[in-house]
């Protein structure tokens, strides 16, 4: 496996079109949603760190989890997508992956209003 590439563990609210695209581009993608749906936001952050993967989350508890009690993380990415249809979900993550793959690992990264703000954390 390459070393640079990106990993995911794709939180149960993101959806499944995504976990399917992420997988079907290459990339090695976990889903919270297959390893226990109900996993609390501190236990996805560390199963996450545990295996080197980024979280894609639309749960903005995540930022006061990095920010506020300073949780060690391998990068997330917080999809501010409230309401948003799957195809919607697609191309945001489809062009955040185009455009930043190499600039997102280990960064707090926050898609809203069609920006993507980028936060090394570490």
């Amino acid at each position: 496996m390459n070393p640079s590439k990106l990993r995911f563990l794709v939180d149960v609210g993101v959806g499944k079109g995504i976990e399917k695209y992420l997988s079907e581009k290459g990339y090695d993608t976990k889903a919270v949603r297959d390893i226990d749906p109900g996993m609390e936001d501190k236990m996805i952050i560390r199963t996450a760190v545990s295996e080197d993967r980024m979280v894609v989350t639309m749960d903005k508890d995540f930022g006061e989890m990095v920010y506020h009690f300073s949780m060690k993380h391998f990068g997330i990415l917080l999809l501010r997508l409230e309401g948003a249809t799957g195809t919607k979900k697609l191309q945001v993550i489809r062009y955040i992956l185009e455009n930043y793959s190499s600039q997102i690992r280990n960064c707090f990264c926050v898609f809203k209003n069609d920006r993507l703000r980028i936060r090394k954390t570490k």
